[in-house]
C-alpha cells in the first residue's frame, strides 16, 4: 500500500480521512458516488480509520467526514439516548461502516444512529436537538436546517435531487434528514437547500423552537420518559477483537480489559488469534497495548495496535493516536513505557523492542501529552445558543489564565465586546460517551483543566470543550416537577406534608399546583434549578407506603412559538398494550416527532402531557391503547380542561386493544397488527375529520344509605373496595378506571360513559374475563388469546347454572319518561356507539320499525336484549341482532338485586339501586378517519411531500358526521 492522503508530510484534508491506496479483492463500491470499484490492483482508497471507501475520482469531493473528527464539527452536541444492547439485521454501524449483523450493537432511541458496542467511545453525540427556544428570537426570523444522518435508509429510498435510487444494502451511503425524512445521494446532498419544513408532518410537528427544558445535569432520558430494559451487559473480556485491517487495530476494534486469555476462552476465537498471530509473526510486527491516561489504567481498559517490531517511534505514536481517533499535533504528545521502573518515555531507535516484558502479558504503552512541554497554549471557546455568526472561536491561555480571562477574550472575539463578562458563564462539555457539563467557576485555570484532563484521559481531552452561556437560562426560572404515585383524594395541606416531610429545607419548591386529587398527583415549581434537582433526585428515591414516588422534569412549550396553522400532535402510547406493539410505536414516534411531544403512559399517564401542552391553543391527541386507554385519556381531559387553553382537542386512536369498539366506528381499524408504517398512521391523523362523541352520565343511587351502601363484589362473592375508597390508587387502577368514577355525600357513584352499558349475562361474562386478567395479567398479553378466554368463559356460562335468568323480574326500566315492559331476556346491552364486542353491532341492520337510524352524536342511546350466552355469541358471529328495545336520551333503571353490571368494560356486582342515565355536559372531540380513503403502497420514504396533496373525503349518504369544524349540521 501506498499512502497518499494524511501522511506525515501532507495534512489531512477537511473530512479528516486518512486514505490508502488499496486493492479489494471482491466487489466494492464507492461510498461517495455508490458505483462499483473496477481494476485488477489497487481499484480505490480506504480509510485507515472508518473504512470509507472511494475512487480516485471521488477523492477531492468526499463530504462524509471521518469518525476522528466528526465529534469536533458539531456545533451543539447532543447525546443519544442509547437502546439496550441487540443483535441487529441490515444496518451499519456509523463509526466503523461495518455490518452490525455479527456483533452486539446498540442504537439511539430518537435518531437513526447505529453503532457497534464496541464503538460506542467513538459515536458522535449529535442526536436531534428537540428544545432550541430562545427567548426574544421571533417567530419570522427562525429558519430550521435539516439534520442529516450517513446511510441505513429505507429500502425504497429515492434521492430528492436526481429522483434516483439512494438506497444500498451492502455498504453505508446516502444521507437522510432526520426531521423531515428526505434521502438524497452523498454528491446530491450538498445541492440541497438548507432549511428543513419537517416534510409532510409539519402540521402536527412540534418545532423545537418552540420548546425549552432547563438547562439541568438532567439526561434527556428522564425528561422524555424513555425506558429502557437493558440486560447485563456482555463482559468485554470475553469478546474476540476484531481488526481493522492488517497493520492496526483502532476505531471498531473496541477496548479491552486486562485479560490477556480473553480469546482463549472460545475455541473459535482462540482459532482466529492463533492465526493472527502467526501472520504477525511472518511479518514481524508485535501487538502493544494503549492506555489513553490513568483512568483506562486503572479500569483496565486498553486499545490495541499492530507495528512492527522495527517500527520507528513516530509511526508507532500515529497509530495510537490514531486508535483513540486523536486529530491534534503528534508533536504534543509522547508514549511511555508503561511496566518500566519510571514510566520510561520511548525513544529512537526501535522503541517495540526496547519496552519491558513482562510474562504473559503484551508490552504496554501510555499515550500522555507534554504538558511539561507546554506551559501555554490555545482552547476552542463554542458559542452555544449565542446568536453569532462563528461556530468557535480559538483563545490563547497559559498557566495563570482564569475562566474570567477566557470568557472576556471570548465575547471579544465573537463581537460581543460591549457586553458585560459577568453576565456570562463558561461551561466544561465532554463528549465522551454521552454529553457531560460542569459549570466552571471565573478563578478557575482553562489550561490547568486541559492538562489534568490530559493527564486522566487523552480521548477526554480530545473531546472537552468550553462553552459560553448567558448565566440566565432560557427556559425561565420556574422549573416544573410533575410529582405522582401519592394517595389520591387528599386536602392540598396532607400533599404539602407528605413532600415537605421527603425535602429538606433548602430544597423546599416555591409553589405547588395545580393538583390532581383524583390521581394522587401534582406539579410542583422551583425557580431555582439547582433545587430542582436535588427535589428530582430526592422525591426519585423515595417511598410511600412502599411504593416509590414518580417524579418527572417537565419541558416548557412557549405557544407564541408555534407557526400559525400548526396544530402539534400530543401522543400517548399505552407501552403495555398489544403485546410489544405499544414499545415499538413509542420509538417510531420518538423518531418521527419531537420527542418531547410524545408521552409513555407508563409514566404518570396522560396529566404529564396534558400540563406541558395546556398553553397551547390548538393541538390534537393521538391516544396508542383500547377503548380502556381513551376513556383514562378523555377522564383527564376533563379533569384539566378547564386550566387549559385548548378544552376539547381532538383525538384520534391506534387500536392497540382487545376489543377496539370506538376505533372500529371512526374507522381506525380493528387493532394495529405492526404491519402499517408508523408514517402512514400519522399522515391519516393530519387528514382525519373532526366529529363529535356523546358522553353519558351513569349515576348509581344505592338503596341502602350506609358507607357500605354500594358493594361491588366479584363472581366469587369476594367483596371489592369502592374505588373512590382505596388508600391507594396505582397508574394501572386508575387506567383501568376510565369511567370517572366519583361518589357524592349520598354514596351515590357516578360514571361517565362512552360506549355502552351493560347490565346481565353481557357484564357477568365480563366480569369472569376481568377476575382471570386480575389474577394472571401475564397472560393477557394478546388479542387472539383474550377472545379466546372469552370463548371458553362462553361456553362455561351455557352449561353453569344461570344468574341473570329472570332478569327482566328483577329490574324496571323507563325510557323519556315511559315505562318499558321487557322481554324474556338475560342482558340489555345501552349503547352510545355501534359497536361492541370487538366490533358486533348488537342493534343490527337498517329496516322497517318504528326506530330512527342511530349514530354517537344524535343525543340518543339505543337499547337492546340478548335472551342468554348462545345469543350472545351468534351476535358476535353476526348470524342475528340484539332484540331492539327502545332509544332515548334519558334513562331510569331499577334494580332489586344483585346484578352484574359493565360501564365501557369495567365490571362488577351491583346491590340493588336505582340507575339514571343521562347526556353529560362532557362533550368529546374525536378524529374519524377518511372514508375510502387510498391505500398507500409505501412508494415514498421521505416525509417530505407537498403539504397539498390531501385526499378528498368521498361523498357518503349513511348519516356518518359531516366534516365541518364546528359539527353544526347534521
Amino acid at each position: 500500500m501506498a499512502s497518499v492522503v494524511g501522511s506525515a508530510d501532507k495534512p489531512p484534508a477537511l473530512h479528516g480521512h486518512s486514505f490508502l491506496k488499496k486493492t479489494f479483492h471482491k466487489l466494492t463500491n464507492c461510498h461517495h458516488c455508490s458505483e462499483t470499484l473496477w481494476g485488477p490492483i489497487q481499484q480505490g482508497f480506504s480509510c485507515e480509520v472508518c473504512h470509507f471507501v472511494v475512487h480516485d475520482r471521488c477523492l477531492k469531493v468526499v463530504v462524509s467526514p471521518c469518525s476522528s473528527i466528526a465529534a469536533s464539527l458539531i456545533k451543539n452536541p447532543v447525546a443519544h439516548c442509547w437502546s439496550e444492547q441487540l443483535n441487529t439485521k441490515r444496518k451499519f454501524c456509523n463509526v466503523c461502516r461495518r455490518k452490525l449483523d455479527d456483533s452486539l450493537s446498540i442504537h439511539c432511541e430518537i435518531c437513526e444512529y447505529f453503532v457497534h458496542t464496541d464503538c460506542q467511545d467513538f459515536a458522535v453525540p449529535d442526536c436531534k436537538e428537540n428544545a432550541t427556544y430562545l427567548p426574544g428570537k421571533q417567530l419570522n426570523f427562525v429558519q430550521h436546517q435539516h439534520h442529516w444522518r450517513e446511510g441505513n435508509l429505507p429500502s425504497n429510498s429515492k434521492c430528492a435531487m436526481c429522483k434516483k435510487n439512494c438506497f444500498y444494502a451492502d455498504f453505508l451511503s446516502g444521507f437522510r434528514c432526520e426531521w423531515c425524512g428526505v434521502t438524497c445521494h452523498a454528491a446530491c446532498h450538498v445541492n440541497m437547500p438548507t432549511e428543513c419544513t419537517f416534510g409532510v408532518l409539519e402540521p402536527i410537528y412540534l418545532p423545537p423552537h418552540a420548546v425549552s427544558i432547563p438547562r439541568t445535569e438532567v439526561p434527556m432520558e428522564a425528561i422524555i420518559g424513555v425506558q429502557v430494559r437493558r440486560k447485563d451487559t456482555l463482559s468485554r473480556e470475553y469478546s474476540c477483537p476484531r481488526s481493522i485491517s492488517e497493520e492496526f487495530s483502532s476505531g471498531d476494534a473496541g477496548r479491552y480489559r486486562e485479560l490477556e486469555e480473553y480469546a482463549q476462552s472460545h475455541s473459535q476465537g482462540k482459532e482466529r488469534q492463533d492465526k493472527q498471530n502467526k501472520d504477525r509473526e511472518d511479518r514481524d510486527e508485535d501487538i502493544v497495548k494503549v492506555y489513553d491516561g490513568n483512568n483506562s489504567f486503572k479500569k483496565r481498559i486498553f486499545r490495541t495496535i499492530s507495528v512492527a517490531k522495527q517500527a520507528p517511534l513516530q509511526q508507532v505514536l500515529t497509530q495510537a493516536l490514531r486508535a483513540f481517533h486523536i486529530t491534534k499535533d503528534p508533536d504534543s504528545f509522547h508514549l511511555t513505557d508503561i511496566y518500566s521502573t519510571d514510566e520510561e518515555v520511548l525513544q529512537d531507535p526501535t522503541p517495540v523492542l526496547n519496552l519491558t516484558r513482562k510474562e504473559g502479558k503484551r508490552p504496554a504503552v501510555f499515550l500522555r501529552f507534554r504538558d511539561r512541554d507546554n506551559d501555554s497554549g490555545e482552547v476552542r471557546v463554542y458559542p452555544g445558543k449565542l446568536q453569532v455568526s462563528k461556530a468557535f472561536c480559538t483563545v490563547p491561555v497559559d498557566s495563570n489564565s482564569t475562566v474570567r480571562d477566557m470568557i472576556k477574550e471570548a465575547l471579544k472575539r465573537f463581537g460581543l465586546e460591549a457586553y458585560s463578562p459577568d453576565d456570562y458563564r463558561c461551561s466544561e462539555k465532554l463528549l465522551d460517551r454521552g454529553v457531560t457539563e460542569r459549570v466552571l467557576s471565573s478563578n478557575e485555570r482553562p489550561w490547568e483543566i486541559m492538562k489534568q484532563l490530559g493527564k486522566d484521559s487523552i480521548r477526554q481531552m480530545e473531546l472537552m470543550r468550553f462553552y459560553l452561556q448567558l448565566k440566565q437560562d432560557p427556559h425561565g426560572p420556574n422549573l416544573a416537577l410533575f410529582v405522582g404515585n401519592l394517595p389520591p383524594s387528599l386536602s392540598e395541606r396532607n400533599y404539602e406534608n407528605i413532600l415537605t416531610g421527603y425535602l429538606s429545607k433548602d430544597d423546599i419548591y416555591t409553589s405547588i399546583g395545580p393538583i390532581y386529587y383524583e390521581y394522587g398527583s401534582m406539579v410542583i415549581t422551583y425557580n431555582d434549578s439547582d433545587k430542582a434537582v436535588r427535589a428530582l433526585y430526592t422525591l426519585r428515591e423515595s417511598k410511600f407506603e412502599d411504593k416509590h414516588l414518580l417524579v418527572m422534569l417537565l419541558p416548557n412549550i412557549e405557544h407564541s412559538m408555534i407557526p400559525p396553522g400548526v396544530q402539534p400532535l400530543l401522543v400517548f402510547v399505552n407501552v403495555k398494550s398489544g403485546g410489544c406493539q405499544g414499545l415499538e410505536l413509542i420509538t417510531s414516534f420518538r423518531k418521527l416527532l419531537n420527542p418531547y411531544q410524545v408521552f409513555d403512559l407508563d409514566n404518570g399517564g396522560p396529566l404529564p402531557g396534558l400540563y406541558v401542552f395546556r398553553n397551547i391553543q390548538n393541538y390534537k391527541i393521538l391516544v396508542c391503547g383500547g377503548d380502556g386507554t381513551i376513556g383514562w385519556v378523555l377522564q383527564c381531559l376533563d379533569n384539566v380542561g378547564q386550566d387549559s387553553q385548548c378544552s376539547s382537542p381532538a383525538c384520534a386512536i391506534v387500536p392497540l386493544g382487545t376489543g377496539n369498539d370506538l376505533a372500529r366506528v371512526l374507522r381506525w381499524g380493528t387493532g394495529y397488527n405492526g404491519g402499517e408504517d408508523p408514517l402512514n398512521l400519522l399522515r391519516d391523523v393530519i387528514d382525519a375529520e373532526e366529529i363529535r362523541l356523546d358522553r353519558w352520565t351513569v349515576v348509581f343511587h344505592p338503596e341502602d344509605k350506609s358507607d357500605d351502601g354500594m358493594k361491588q363484589v366479584n363472581s366469587t362473592g369476594k367483596k371489592r373496595q369502592k374505588l373512590s375508597k382505596l388508600r391507594l390508587v396505582t397508574n394501572e387502577q386508575i387506567k383501568r378506571a376510565v369511567i370517572a368514577s366519583t361518589t357524592s355525600e349520598d354514596n351515590s357513584q357516578i360514571f361517565v360513559m362512552n360506549n355502552y352499558f351493560g347490565i346481565g349475562i353481557d357484564a357477568d361474562l365480563c366480569l369472569d374475563f376481568h377476575n382471570a386478567r386480575e389474577e394472571n395479567p401475564n397472560k393477557f398479553n394478546s388479542r387472539l388469546h383474550n377472545k379466546s378466554v372469552y370463548v371458553r368463559m362462553g361456553l362455561r356460562k351455557m352449561v353453569g347454572p344461570k344468574m341473570c335468568k329472570d332478569l327482566r323480574k328483577e329490574m324496571r326500566l323507563e325510557v323519556d319518561g315511559r315505562l318499558i315492559e321487557l322481554p324474556q331476556i338475560e342482558g340489555i346491552i345501552i349503547l352510545n356507539i355501534l359497536s361492541w364486542g370487538s366490533g358486533a353491532n348488537p342493534w343490527g341492520p337498517e329496516k322497517e320499525d318504528n326506530f330512527v337510524k342511530p349514530n354517537h352524536w344524535d343525543g340518543m342511546l339505543e337499547i337492546v336484549g340478548v335472551t342468554g350466552v348462545v345469543h350472545l355469541g351468534q351476535i358476535q358471529s353476526g348470524l342475528r341482532s340484539a332484540m331492539r328495545i327502545a332509544q332515548g336520551g334519558h334513562i331510569k333503571i331499577h334494580l332489586s338485586s344483585e346484578i352484574p353490571v359493565q360501564v365501557d368494560g369495567e365490571p362488577w356486582v351491583q346491590s340493588p339501586c336505582d340507575v339514571v342515565v343521562s347526556k353529560s355536559a362532557l362533550k368529546a372531540t374525536m378524529l374519524k378517519k377518511m372514508k375510502g380513503k387510498m391505500k398507500r403502497r409505501n412508494t415514498e420514504p421521505t416525509m417530505l411531500v407537498s403539504p397539498g396533496t390531501q385526499l378528498a373525503p368521498l361523498p357518503s349518504n349513511d348519516g356518518e358526521s359531516p366534516t365541518d369544524p364546528n359539527n353544526t349540521t347534521f
